[in-house]
């Protein structure tokens, strides 16, 4: 008997040796069992009654306003040199009509070579509206109050008017073109946004 049950046993350990082995050599079943989370990173951020989901790696910086929220710093990809700056804004009493801000928003590049899409869209229940702006960009330098600009060549500029139950929330995008860019779809996804719900908007 004892030797039945020796020799049983060494057949299910050759067996389970062998479909052990067969695992590994299967097509992909490395990658599946030491497979890495590539999903990106993303950290959650609440001001006031806005909810933002942002990659890990937009950093706050400090705010140059009192005005603003919170400011973020996005790092700049192959190419370009600066990175670019999300500003986040909420005004008591809504902080104007969405016609005036987007005409501010495009009014702040030059028209030689201004380029321009407006969208609007649904995150969840709530309407937002996205301007999107290339071309040279009047940058704010120095106290606002003082109204100095200096015209920056190659910018673009992501905003987004967020109409909350609770108030209205504004996140301006601004930087070199390309680094903007590749910021569209996080900046969309932070506050729950999709392209799907996307349409033109004309102000």
């Amino acid at each position: 008997m004892s030797t039945r049950i020796t020799i049983f046993e060494f057949v299910r350990n050759l067996m389970l040796r062998i479909i052990l082995a067969a695992t590994f050599l299967l097509p992909g079943s490395q990658s599946l069992l030491f497979a890495e989370d590539t999903s990106p990173k993303t950290t959650t951020v609440k001001l006031k009654a806005l909810t933002l989901n942002i990659p890990a790696t937009w950093t706050k910086a400090k705010k140059r306003s009192s005005m603003r929220l919170a400011t973020f710093a996005i790092p700049a990809v192959e190419g370009d040199e600066d990175n670019a700056e999300l500003a986040i804004y909420s005004f008591p009493g809504g902080g104007g009509s969405v016609g005036a801000n987007i005409n501010r928003w495009v009014g702040q590049f030059s028209g030689k070579g201004r380029k321009k899409m407006i969208t609007r869209g649904k995150a969840g229940e709530h309407n937002y509206y996205m301007v999107e702006v290339s071309g040279t960009y009047n940058q704010s330098v120095g106290p606002p109050i003082q109204r100095k600009t200096k015209a920056v060549e190659g910018s673009r500029m992501l905003a987004v008017i967020l109409q909350l139950d609770e108030g209205v929330y504004f996140l301006k995008l601004t930087g070199k073109d390309k680094t903007v860019k590749a910021q569209r779809q996080s900046l969309r996804e932070s506050f729950g946004g999709t392209s799907e719900s996307e349409e033109e908007y004309k102000s």
